[in-house]
């Protein structure tokens, strides 16, 4: 391609402008470096997803962030069937709801705010990742920087052409929404529903939101087939869905975390950094693979590279960025190890273990429960409830 505009230089540039590319815009415009980044759609775009977040997300955002909060969740319900339900109740947040074209939206005028350069309708053709620097290719012109963000989600073009390959777990969802009244009873007290009998080997949601409900399900098995029968069965069996209209659903990947990327001893080399470049959010696939979470550890690992990028380019001595590999397994690789293991255990497990071990153990099981519910407020981790568990079963290898 030849272009007659001139190139323009940036100390880095960030492809794909969702919250983990705007978390890393803002981070890095605010310690005063050059940002240029890309979306291929212009904000607010309207995004497939449940806009669940977990309550600890608040320490990691701007203070303003409660202006764009739909609903705060204090009560959680957990049900495996029409008899067995629990539910969980905190005078805290245990989770935020947020329309993703709004919470995006916002985390874009953020870093626009910080001083950050957004191209929007401008799609990344190609990147050329040079020893000295990295080239960008769109229609509209050629762009270099010193790093380059990949922040373009599950499909990741940066991933592609950087870091060929790569191959990890996508995991099959549906989603779909409903709007109007009457209210539901989860919107007048707001309550989650999460439902393992929604799915084979996954589970189904329903999250309130100001004017409606987002529900869906996911099936989190390598290779599956069944969410479209999952989601039938679902709003078929569902009691709280008696009644309402639910559009069609909508599908997309859930790029979970591999277990394989984050065994002991394992290397990042070559999964979030090559060269000069590197995979933050869902390109990174950095989404917990027990429930699917992606929202908390996209802007958290926006958060991390733009600091390992900052002490790159303020250290002539440093010149790579796997410290960003090092900084992203210290807060997720264990516990996406942990995730992966309780994941097998529960989804591998029939359904009618799990109604039979809410009859026979209600005050373990609701134990459980509740601690799963701290850890989304960020006072428990995967870690912490698996060792509370095994020193409950006298586990040999606690």
């Amino acid at each position: 391609m030849n272009f007659s505009v001139p190139s323009e230089h940036y100390d880095v540039i960030i492809v794909g402008m969702g919250p983990a590319g705007a978390s890393a815009a803002y981070e890095l415009s605010l310690r005063g470096l050059s940002v240029l980044a890309f979306d291929k759609q212009a904000h607010p775009r309207y995004k497939v997803c449940g806009g669940g977040l977990s309550a600890r997300i608040a320490k990691i955002l701007p203070p303003d962030f409660p202006s764009i909060v739909e609903e705060s969740v204090h009560r959680v319900q957990f049900t495996y069937g029409a008899q067995e339900s629990f539910l969980i109740q905190s005078p805290e947040p245990i989770a935020y709801m947020v329309m993703r074209q709004d919470f995006d939206q916002w985390l874009v005028n953020k870093a626009r705010q910080a001083g950050t350069t957004v191209h929007e309708d401008e799609t990344v053709l190609e990147i050329h990742n040079r020893e000295e620097e990295v080239e960008v290719v769109t229609k509209q012109g050629r762009y270099q920087s010193r790093v380059v963000i990949g922040a373009d989600g599950v499909m990741s073009m940066v991933a592609q052409q950087c870091f060929p390959g790569r191959s990890l777990i996508k995991i099959p969802a549906l989603e779909s929404e409903v709007h109007g009244e009457p209210l539901h009873v989860f919107q007048k007290t707001p309550t989650a529903l999460i439902s393992l009998q929604a799915a084979k080997k996954g589970y189904g949601w329903i999250f309130p939101k100001r004017e409606g409900l987002s529900l869906g399900v996911g099936e989190f098995v390598k290779g599956t087939k069944r969410p479209k029968q999952s989601f039938r069965d679902f709003i078929g069996d569902e009691p709280l869905l008696a009644g309402l209209k639910i559009p069609a659903p909508l599908g997309y990947p859930i790029p979970i975390a591999s277990a394989q990327a984050y065994r002991n001893g394992h290397a990042w080399a070559g999964r979030l950094v090559r060269g000069r470049t590197m995979l933050v959010g869902d390109a990174g696939h950095l989404v917990d693979p027990l429930l699917g979470e992606g929202i908390y550890y996209a802007v958290r690992s926006g958060q991390l590279a733009a600091k390992s990028v900052t002490n790159m380019l303020s250290h002539p001595a440093i010149h790579e960025l796997s410290d960003y590999e090092r900084l992203v397994d210290n807060e997720f690789g264990a516990e996406f190890r942990v995730a992966g293991r309780l994941g097998k255990i529960i989804y591998g497990l029939p359904r009618s273990v799990h109604r039979w071990a809410g009859r026979q153990f209600p005050d373990a099981y609701q134990r459980v429960l509740n601690r799963y519910c701290e850890m989304l407020q960020g006072k428990e981790t995967y870690q912490s409830i698996r060792n509370r568990i095994l020193r409950r079963l006298h586990w040999p290898f606690a």
